[in-house]
């Protein structure tokens, strides 16, 4: 998503474990979060991630999939597709009364590797409307990466506008 020259991330769909996080996420940011139970396991550089949705506001949804990295730590260059995807520096939100949030988001450049993923089941877009092709899916792993959120604020009048 993109307001005035602020491209961003909007997010269709957030779970976590946490009941905290999920209450903390949809008050202060108006997140679309749900409750949901995780396991991820591992072996040596492969990892077993498997979500169940448990929240019974939310439609069902699971996802069980297998991952490792595939290659080298590198930075995405500036004008690729996994810059383009990675490198958002504010979230979108919109509040139950139709109102725009955004927050600014500030972390290093994401340190990716190509990745390989065996996806097993995946009913994330439940609810939706929204057709996942049939196409395997492009896949980055990152081991780890530190995120500063800050409280959302609405954009200014003339953002929204332009964003229209």
């Amino acid at each position: 998503m993109r307001v005035a020259d602020r491209p961003g991330v909007f997010f269709f769909s957030l779970d976590a474990s946490n009941p905290l996080a999920v209450a903390g996420a949809r008050a202060l940011y108006s997140l679309p979060y749900h409750h949901a139970r995780f396991t991820v396991t591992g072996d040596g550089d492969r990892v077993t991630y498997r979500c169940r949705r448990t929240d019974r506001r939310s439609p069902r949804a699971e996802f069980d999939a297998r991952y490792h990295p595939s290659g080298p730590v590198t930075t995405a260059p500036p004008g690729t597709l996994a810059h383009w995807l990675t490198e958002r520096y504010c979230l979108y939100a919109v509040t139950r009364h139709g109102g725009l949030r955004r927050a600014e988001i500030h972390h290093r450049p994401w340190p990716l590797q190509p990745a390989e993923a065996e996806i097993r089941t995946n009913t994330m877009t439940a609810g939706k409307d929204i057709d996942l092709p049939p196409t395997p899916p492009i896949v980055h792993f990152a081991e780890h990466l530190d995120v500063h959120v800050w409280l959302p604020t609405r954009p200014g009048r003339r953002e929204t506008r332009q964003a229209r």
